[in-house]
């Protein structure tokens, strides 16, 4: 059995981490923000610096206390071995795996991503710097062969491959989702530029990220595109504008309607997961009608932003990016999974 840390030092530890990330100097960050780009060229300065906020607002230490005064954290016991499989889609996408499989006191045996290994590897030195213990709960391996447990995240592809290599072991496997907006007609323009967060950060490449609207007239597209103007700074990366210019070319020649301002492309779509560069619109009819599609399709969305009179359910504009620590991916509580794990 390894030497356990105590709950508060767990918290302490990742409170602290977020302390340091919101006090980072810059000459470190700078270096950061270069290695993890020379890794993934998706990974610039503006993604890399949302990724740190996003996890300095996780760390708070009075959300880590909210979210975790549900929990019963065990103080000891025999620590699980818990697999986890991370994706690399944006900087540091599997931390909350890893954090919560650590907060529960279990050991996290760890395979990064290619494409996101340098600023996971960061995090955890960092944590450990904080807090030693944590040395000893954290494995960076190649293989995960042999562990109680499994979180595994990935495509629809690799989704099936997981289910069918760990399914027989208790596991959270998750494939695709995306995101997607309900605008009423009744959005501010700072609202509708709010929304061009939730579509353009990680140019996006996340799941979170917004690619499709529902609009409740045509009318609106043209008042979105306008309110898309601050972010035509996507087009000066040139994996983006390759994205954009391909799918505008397949238009053209397929003679698809669609509408463009330059570097972003708007399609009607009964689909969900737009290209990159792509954000895909469907015209609703009432809001009940609405309500009964994305009821439909709840197992494939992972965010739905909007006005918050929608629901209690609905993301403000400009907000899915940044997610509470009590916000778990595809809805399934991993703190909960992992503490039954004993």
């Amino acid at each position: 059995m390894t030497e356990g840390i105590s709950p508060k030092n767990r918290i302490e530890a990742f409170a602290k981490l977020g302390i340091l990330i919101r006090n980072l100097e810059s000459g470190e960050k700078e270096e950061l923000f270069r290695r993890a780009h020379n890794e993934n060229s998706w990974f610039t300065e503006t993604s890399m610096q949302s990724a740190l906020d996003g996890l300095s607002r996780i760390l708070e230490q009075s959300k880590l206390e909210q979210w975790l005064s549900a929990y019963a954290l065990p103080e000891e016991g025999a620590a699980k071995r818990v697999g986890v499989l991370m994706a690399g889609n944006i900087p540091g996408v599997g931390f909350h795996d890893l954090m919560c499989v650590l907060i529960s006191g279990n050991v996290a045996v760890v395979k990064l991503s290619s494409s996101d290994s340098f600023f996971t590897k960061w995090l955890i030195s960092k944590l450990i710097l904080l807090e030693p213990k944590f040395e000893k709960f954290i494995q960076i391996e190649e293989m995960l062969k042999g562990m109680d447990a499994y979180i595994a995240t990935g495509s629809d592809n690799s989704a099936r491959y997981f289910n069918y290599y760990f399914g027989k072991y208790p596991s959270v496997i998750r494939a695709n989702r995306t995101s997607v907006a309900v605008l009423t007609g009744e959005e501010s323009k700072e609202e509708l530029e709010k929304l061009g967060l939730d579509i353009f950060l990680y140019f996006g490449l996340g799941c979170r990220n917004v690619s499709k609207i529902f609009v409740k007239d045509v009318a609106q597209l043209q008042h979105f595109l306008d309110a898309m103007e601050n972010y035509k700074w996507v087009a000066s990366h040139h994996k983006y504008v390759n994205n954009y210019d391909y799918n505008k070319s397949i238009y053209l020649i397929n003679r698809e309607a669609h509408l463009d301002n330059g570097f972003l492309l708007l399609k009607e779509s009964q689909e969900l997961v737009s290209p990159i560069a792509v954000v895909y619109y469907e015209v609703y009819e009432s809001q009940e009608e609405l309500s009964r599609k994305l009821a439909s399709l709840e197992s494939k969305i992972q965010c739905v932003v909007g006005s918050p009179l929608l629901g209690p359910e609905i993301i403000g504009f400009g907000e899915a990016q940044y997610p509470k620590p009590w916000d778990y991916a595809d809805k399934v509580d991993t703190l909960k999974f992992l503490l039954e794990l004993s």
